[in-house]
């Protein structure tokens, strides 16, 4: 009950509030009479102080000074009984209790007491009966949709319903997970969260600035967060979801203009609670995917796979297709050997980030973890590159082998991966085909022998594929002059262009572009030294 509830009373109808205005909203916890000299260890904040001022202080500093110190208590208000021994409050308290907004009440002195507290403490104690009844039924409808949710949008769903607020469940990168609308009551922060699917990053310095963000993840309960009308924010009030000690995401809240009673603050933290059973138990059933698909993959990369009928089945409810073009991408941790628990931690995250990344794109999570490495299958129709702008960091690096087909691909662009570890710098994605050239100027063999299959392989695998080469080469030697070409291979200038086409779309060339042409001269100058190195 608040002050300004407590005055509609019947007891306190022809009571006068005559200074301490501002204090009319707060909440009456109690309802005490004191009238000793000195009653400011007698009260507690919440109380509603009723006096007749007997045993009160006659001077202004007195009087002044016993305003400020119950004012420190945090009352509810103070009612003095009227006229008996003050006629009024002293008008120099008035300019105390103003400051301090708390209430000053003048009671008739023909109203007992008695009455008041009756009245007053019976009000409070059905009041407080009301929010238990009340929050039992919020806690069973939470838990009942709970229950039937099939996903975190579920419980904002139902929490938005309950509390009639805007309601957004983040992660704790502040990534939205589940959000409920409410037409007007979206303010600009939370108009771009939703559209960029995370927190906003002026928002999250703006938090960090101030505090808050320090104040959120120490909480064990909700936080209000004020707002800011120049920078476009709503107050708000954020509950931190946490599993044991672990803070795994936030319930944000968007009050308004009306602060959350305490009822709404309790139905917001019990939905934290509930959300933080929910990722429990999605992080289980990841986990038990995980490892499924962990022992599949490693299979697969070690050259371990059976094609049984029972390993073709895993393989399918893992939305592995053998027939499908992959490249095995491969993301290094840079830290020590082995891993201390924080390395530990921090492969996992990186996991868990590039199972939900490949999500997101639609591909299957297929990822295993080695040390510190986090190796994963890419289909050839995903962006690789869209991948690493997700997982960018300082401590990390990424390396994609060439695109492989069936069991024995993966094996080999596995190996492909793992030689390009040690000349990954951290922070950087470099795939595997732009370390060949360094490999190949080198010396590297093996390099070298890729290099030539990467350009020429496809063009020698189809019909008529040694003439194309042998087209393709001769045209690097001409210097990709057509007329020059056709005259050293005594064919029509027609028939040599269908034979450029027909290798440039094998090979996915652009001959018109001076990277390819260099590739392709110097394929031309290593099977020539092959050729001269032959008995």
């Amino acid at each position: 009950m608040r002050i300004s509830e407590a005055l509609d009373t019947h007891s306190l109808q022809r009571a006068q509030v005559v200074a301490g205005a501002a204090g009319l909203e707060r909440e009456v916890r109690w309802v005490h009479i004191v009238d000793l000299p000195d009653p400011i260890p007698w009260v507690r904040e919440g109380m509603l102080l009723l006096t007749t001022g007997y045993a009160w202080p006659r001077d202004e500093a007195g009087q002044r000074a016993l305003i400020r110190g119950l004012a420190s208590k945090h009352l509810a208000g103070v009612g003095l009984a009227v006229p008996q021994f003050f006629e009024h409050f002293p008008a120099y308290v008035h300019d105390e209790a103003d400051a301090a907004g708390l209430p000053l009440i003048e009671i008739p002195w023909d109203i007992p007491f008695a009455q008041i507290t009756e009245e007053l403490q019976r009000s409070i104690l059905d009041e407080q009966y009301n929010v238990i009844e009340q929050s039992e039924l919020i806690h069973r409808m939470l838990t009942r949709s709970a229950l039937g949710a099939a996903s975190l949008q579920h419980l904002a769903d139902a929490l938005g319903r309950l509390i009639h607020r805007a309601v957004t469940f983040e992660d704790a990168q502040g990534k939205v997970l589940a959000s409920h609308r409410l037409p007007g009551m979206e303010d600009q922060v939370r108009h771009e969260t939703l559209a960029q699917g995370r927190t906003p990053p002026d928002f999250a310095l703006y938090l960090e600035q101030e505090g808050y963000t320090r104040a959120i993840q120490a909480a064990d309960g909700p936080q209000r967060v004020p707002g800011d009308l120049q920078a476009g924010i709503a107050g708000r009030v954020v509950c931190p979801i946490r599993i044991r000690h672990e803070l795994v995401g936030l319930a944000w809240i968007i009050e308004g203009d009306s602060p959350l009673s305490e009822l709404d603050l309790r139905a917001a933290e019990h939905a934290a609670v509930i959300a933080a059973l929910h990722i429990a138990h999605q992080r289980e059933l990841t986990t038990l995917e995980a490892r499924l698909g962990y022992t599949f993959l490693d299979s697969l990369l070690e050259g371990r796979f059976e094609p049984s009928p029972q390993a073709l089945e895993r393989a399918q409810l893992l939305e592995f297709d053998p027939h499908r073009p992959y490249s095995v991408g491969l993301l290094v941790l840079h830290a020590s050997l082995p891993l201390s628990r924080e390395g530990f931690l921090r492969r996992e995250e990186l996991a868990n980030h590039l199972a939900r990344r490949l999500r997101e794109l639609g591909c299957p999570g297929l990822i295993s973890v080695s040390l510190n490495q986090v190796p994963f299958l890419l289909p050839v129709t995903a962006s690789a590159q869209s991948v690493w702008d997700a997982l960018a960091s300082e401590d990390v690096s990424m390396t994609l082998s060439r695109p492989h087909t069936g069991p024995a691909g993966m094996r080999e662009g596995y190996i492909e991966a793992n030689s390009a570890v040690p000349l990954l710098r951290p922070g950087t994605f470099v795939p595997y085909t732009s370390l060949l050239l360094p490999r190949v100027l080198a010396g590297d063999p093996e390099a070298r022998h890729i290099f030539i299959d990467d350009l020429v392989g496809p063009v020698r695998a189809a019909h008529n594929g040694g003439v194309l080469v042998s087209t393709l080469l001769a045209y690097a030697r001409s210097g990709f002059y057509l007329k020059r070409t056709a005259l050293e291979l005594h064919v029509h200038p027609k028939t040599l262009a269908y034979r450029l086409q027909r290798a440039a779309s094998l090979a996915n060339l652009d001959l018109d572009d001076p990277d390819t042409r260099f590739r392709i001269q110097l394929v031309d100058k290593l099977l020539s030294l092959e050729d001269k190195q032959l008995p």
